[in-house]
């Protein structure tokens, strides 16, 4: 398997290409390649290719952008894009593959780079770099965020998912529904995880669901762990993999997969550090959830293949529940489900809303804590929390941001009823 975040950044000052010293490590990094992903000899062709457009560097017929010629960077985009679908058999899943595609494509977008035309000549071979000797340290494989931020000079980006209560999935694009989806239902299923939650209804004959098993397989990388299964049921939420296993095996990256649990029986944390992800498992009141935050490289390597992912496109339409559906009659009434919901989610949010069904369909108080927990999850997990609150925009459809103007609006539109 691959190397995390191997690629040059689009999010770099100026566009600029990697220096020197990137060169250097992604050099030092070529003896972790697999042997037939040849994505780590695109890399240093192509910062190669760029290190003599500093400055006075090649004239590439076109406007200056950081100190680089845009023509000329455009050339070695090119030279590398052909590099890389070259090699994009074996690369399926590498993650510094998955990377440097979406690397490039951003760099010729944000360059105005035509995909036709020249291409950047082979580099020239010549001596040893400087500084490449063995004094220079080499990130660790298996260190997925350190390493990303010493190639690329930035913090990697992070996406969130969730799947609580009936279940309600909030997708990695901010979509939120509540799903009858019932049996096996993907959550995830890419090159690095498959993610795989199977529900059953909350009582007979109801179109309520609820998760009841959950199934995490984190995929064989060679340079750090081997393939683990993780596997949760109700009653039944392990502290370890299914081989007994608490850390990713014998190999040296092994310690960058481990599980931890602060309250056994209802509460497991899986750390993947080589693969930035962490992934939290909850049991409450008979049902489990779950929660991740995984690395943006990881979440869009997959192919077209694997398009029914619930944390991807959230849950399919036929399988939404309705608002009617969502509205009817449950065991308690709903303004006790209200009450119950409001003493730990003031914000009426679709956390809330999701509380209030969960709550009035079981007539069990317990599913706050379900949603509570979604939300404080969400809480550590969302890089912005702008999108932490999200506001139900009609039945059936994803939900969008909430702002400031939603409580301003349902105050005016009050009003305005009062006085007609």
């Amino acid at each position: 398997m691959g190397e995390p975040g191997q690629s040059p950044s689009a999010g770099s000052p100026h566009g600029s290409p990697p220096t020197l010293s990137v060169l250097t490590l992604l050099l030092l990094l070529c003896g972790h390649a697999h042997c037939q992903c040849k994505i780590l000899r695109c890399n240093a062709e192509y910062v190669s290719s760029t290190l003599s457009l500093r400055g006075g560097g090649a004239s590439g017929g076109g406007g200056r952008a950081g100190g680089v010629t845009s023509g000329g960077l455009c050339r070695a985009l090119r030279s590398y894009a052909l590099c890389t679908r070259r090699t994009a058999r074996t690369c399926r899943g590498d993650l510094a593959f998955h990377s440097a595609v979406h690397g490039i494509e951003d760099l010729m977008i944000q360059h105005n780079c035509s995909r036709q035309g020249p291409t950047a000549p082979p580099p020239p071979r010549g001596p040893a770099l400087p500084g490449a000797g063995p004094g220079l340290p080499a990130p660790d494989p298996c260190d997925y965020e350190g390493r990303f931020s010493r190639l690329h000079g930035r913090p990697p980006g992070f996406l969130h998912c969730a799947s609580f209560g009936d279940p309600h999935v909030r997708s990695f694009h901010h979509h939120f529904h509540t799903c009858r989806v019932q049996g096996a239902w993907p959550l995830l299923d890419n090159d690095f995880l498959f993610v795989q939650a199977t529900s059953s209804p909350v009582a007979l004959g109801a179109n309520a669901t609820a998760i009841r098993k959950l199934t995490i397989i984190f995929k064989n990388m060679q340079e750090c762990i081997d393939q683990k299964v993780y596997q949760a049921e109700v009653d039944n939420l392990p502290a370890a993999f299914e081989d007994g296993s608490i850390n990713g095996g014998d190999r040296p990256g092994g310690s960058s997969l481990s599980i931890q649990t602060a309250n056994p029986g209802n509460h497991v944390e899986i750390q993947a550090a080589y693969i930035g992800t962490t992934v939290i498992i909850r049991q409450t009141a008979g049902q489990l959830s779950f929660s991740i935050k995984v690395a943006e490289d990881v979440a869009r390597a997959f192919s077209a293949e694997q398009d029914l992912q619930l944390c991807v496109g959230g849950c399919p339409p036929s399988q939404r529940l309705s608002r009617s559906e969502r509205n009817r009659r449950g065991a308690i009434t709903i303004d006790t489900a209200r009450r119950l919901c409001k003493e730990g989610l003031p914000v009426e949010d679709a956390y809330f809303h999701s509380c209030v069904f969960d709550v009035l369909i079981s007539g069990d108080p317990n599913f706050t804590v379900a949603a509570q927990a979604a939300l404080e999850d969400a809480r550590a997990f969302l890089p912005d929390l702008e999108k932490l609150h999200l506001f139900p925009s009609d039945a059936g459809v994803p939900l969008s941001s909430v702002t400031l103007l939603a409580p301003l609006l349902s105050g005016l539109l009050v009003l305005w009823l009062c006085i007609q």
